[in-house]
């Protein structure tokens, strides 16, 4: 195993470059989201239902991961106007994240409350 030193200066980019992680997908809902596109794209709509997020703050939500680059938004010519919403390809970057963010999550929940 090889050994990593550590100095004041790797740190503080570390710590860094975790806090523009949590910047860009923290909060409650934008892994959530991201989960949820994984399987094709969604119109609002079905986003609020599937998700539960009031719609409100799904719209906030959306835009924020529009502005960070890993969700598309495309107006779609019906009556009424509706929109939907898919991953771009920059999104699949963060996979690997959710991935591992799910493994730890069955574990902990296993451990705490013992689901499986």
């Amino acid at each position: 195993m090889v050994e990593i030193k550590h100095t004041e200066a790797s740190c503080k980019r570390a710590r860094l470059a975790i806090q523009d992680t949590l910047d860009v997908v923290g909060g409650k809902w934008k892994l959530v989201l991201i989960s949820v596109l994984q399987n094709g794209k969604r119109k609002f709509n079905e986003l609020s239902k599937e998700t539960g997020i009031s719609p409100r703050i799904l719209s906030k939500e959306l835009q924020e991961l529009e502005t960070n680059g890993l969700v598309s938004r495309t107006v779609c010519n019906t009556k009424p106007v509706t929109v939907e919403y898919a991953l771009t390809e920059y999104s699949e970057t963060l996979f690997e994240v959710v991935k591992a963010m799910h493994k730890w999550g069955v574990a902990h929940r296993k451990k705490i409350i013992g689901e499986g």
